[in-house]
């Protein structure tokens, strides 16, 4: 059966020389943090986790705007930590396998565009501009050679950066003012931002009250 999905395929820089480096014990240490936060935003964000690839996983939605900010707050999640991560995104049409896998262009080409990418890159196909939320930079790249398809033109996806940033109580994104998507009114009048509706609904449907982190005015 043919269907339009969009996929990300996300990966840790340099983790076989961690393992070498520094041991097999630091290598899983890392690793569990990096499934960890896979596992907790792609949950949160709607997003299915296709398959593990060990130090790296493929992730896919039936929605584009959730994934990409899946993978822009992966980036932002990670940063600082022992190991950058890097990501290839795109959307088209596959053929669902088995029932449980992906087989077309729009997979391999996600991939290699991981493969390309240098640590903190988010590379895409320029499709996903119009999907990008309003606090995401999009940089348009030109055209790069990727193996085996050719020449390919691309964007960068990467977090707005502004002054004065609001930040999401929940994914902890800093968000420039004008990137704000979706607001809750706090019970001492002000006014909580969030990057996004499942966030949003995060907070919600917290089970005790939490203090007001990422107000925005009141």
């Amino acid at each position: 059966m043919r269907v339009r999905r969009t996929f990300a395929f996300v990966d840790l820089c340099g983790f076989t020389a961690l393992t070498s480096e520094q041991g097999d014990e630091t290598a899983v240490a890392s690793l569990t943090g990096f499934r960890l936060a896979v596992r907790e935003t792609c949950s949160r964000r709607g997003v299915r986790i296709a398959k593990w690839l060990g130090d790296g996983a493929m992730l896919v939605c039936v929605e584009t705007e959730p994934i990409i900010g899946a993978v822009i707050e992966l980036e932002h999640r990670l940063t600082g930590g022992r190991l950058a991560l890097r990501t290839g995104l795109t959307i088209g049409d596959v053929i669902i396998f088995e029932g449980d896998d992906y087989i077309g262009h729009a997979v391999n080409l996600a991939a290699r565009l991981c493969e390309l990418a240098k640590g903190h890159e988010v590379l895409a196909a320029p499709e996903l501009e119009a999907y990008a939320p309003p606090w995401v930079h999009v940089e348009h790249c030109g055209e790069r050679e990727i193996r085996s398809l050719g020449a390919v033109e691309l964007i960068e996806l990467s977090l707005c950066a502004g002054a004065d940033p609001v930040v999401d109580p929940v994914c902890r994104l800093p968000l420039p003012p004008e990137g704000v998507t979706v607001t809750r009114a706090t019970a001492s009048g002000g006014i909580v931002a969030f990057c996004s509706e499942s966030c949003a609904e995060t907070w919600d449907g917290r089970p005790t009250p939490e203090s007001d982190r990422g107000v925005a005015g009141g």
